[in-house]
């Protein structure tokens, strides 16, 4: 998974733009085919590779709604590879049950979940930004003939498109793109875009249609925040750094701070919860094996500056990374919370449309 993604330019390197694009075509894996079954990880809800947790509510019959899901950076490879292989089967059961079987599969209440094997920037091509700017295009590239081939296979029905870090940067990059301002935009249930860092301000300058989800039950709109252990020494340092993409971009105004909806209320005037309104949490870290069975009440939240600051309860066992940051459970953290949300806003949709 990818820590703090903000801005592909945001580190400098030696190597130049036209040598970071020749050294990715060099090593990049063959262009998978996602006419073919064995390039999607879930493909129709079929295909999962655990189990939902106990406690979880049950997998929606007939779904009227469908989700495109995108996994987060899943391979830290020590063979140089600058792009992850869909074929690597391997790194495919890492990526399935670290990332899919826990985070995809909070969308099964509600939908029908298709989850393909693209070709991801891997850990080894952030060395550089040029080499980490051309492998991010490569995977976005996968992105897009997914997503074709996805709409394809759903005919008419409405989606929601979702992703964590890596997976969530580029279906930001596929709502700019592909969505805002266009026909499908009103097909779309919901953005669920995690871990990465979009500004309050990208709503009306990159995005122009599409706008932040201000209530639960509001379709056609964009969720997101980034998780931080409350009172940890760093969340100032974190959130200037949250900020810096947008201040490049468009200049220090007030549309710089991060936006962060709250998952434990999915309501922008309610930035804080205590822990008795979480639902429940995946306990344990991301890894190999079925997840643990969801604990409720166990953990608070409050937005603060941009950033989700969260109260977890010890007897999750969830270990945060340097400076208390929580990003591999961005998710998991509010698993049966997200869940719910997007049950709500899927049968909001298919009641009342966009």
């Amino acid at each position: 998974m990818l820590l703090a993604l903000t801005s592909l330019g945001a580190m400098s390197g030696p190597v130049r733009a036209q040598d970071g694009a020749a050294a990715v075509a060099a090593k990049a894996p063959p262009v998978p085919d996602y006419a073919m079954r064995a390039n999607w990880s879930v493909f129709a809800s079929r295909g999962w590779a655990s189990a939902l947790p106990a406690g979880a509510a049950k997998p929606a019959r007939a779904p009227k709604v469908a989700v495109f899901f995108l996994h987060p950076t899943t391979l830290r490879s020590e063979t140089g590879e600058l792009n992850q292989n869909p074929a690597d089967a391997k790194a495919a059961k890492w990526t399935d049950e670290s990332s899919i079987a826990r985070q995809a599969s909070v969308f099964a209440a509600c939908c029908d979940v298709y989850a393909p094997r693209y070709r991801a920037a891997t850990y080894n091509s952030f060395a550089s930004s040029p080499v980490r700017e051309a492998a991010f295009a490569l995977a976005y590239g996968d992105v897009e003939r997914a997503f074709d081939a996805f709409l394809k296979q759903i005919g008419d029905r409405p989606f929601i498109i979702a992703g964590h870090s890596q997976g969530a940067f580029h279906a930001a990059t596929l709502l700019e793109r592909r969505i805002d301002g266009a026909a499908l935009q009103k097909r779309m249930v919901a953005a669920y875009i995690i871990g990465i860092n979009l500004a309050q301000g990208d709503f009306g300058k990159r995005f122009k249609s599409v706008m932040p989800c201000a209530a639960p039950d509001q379709t056609g709109c964009v969720v997101q925040w980034n998780a931080y252990l409350d009172g940890a020494s760093d969340v100032a340092k974190m959130a200037g750094y949250s900020q810096s993409t947008y201040v490049q971009k468009y200049g220090d105004d007030a549309g710089k701070v991060t936006l962060c909806i709250n998952p434990l209320t999915f309501d922008v005037r309610l930035k804080e919860a205590p822990s008795a309104a979480a639902k429940g949490a995946v306990p344990g870290s991301p890894g190999f094996g079925p997840m643990q069975p969801l604990r409720a009440g166990a953990v608070s939240a409050r937005c603060v500056s941009g950033l989700l600051l969260v109260r977890p309860d010890k007897a999750l066992g969830l270990e945060p990374l340097a400076g208390g940051v929580m990003h591999y459970h961005d998710l998991g953290l509010f698993w049966a919370d997200t869940s719910a949300n997007a049950v709500l806003r899927a049968h909001t949709y298919l009641v009342h449309g966009k």
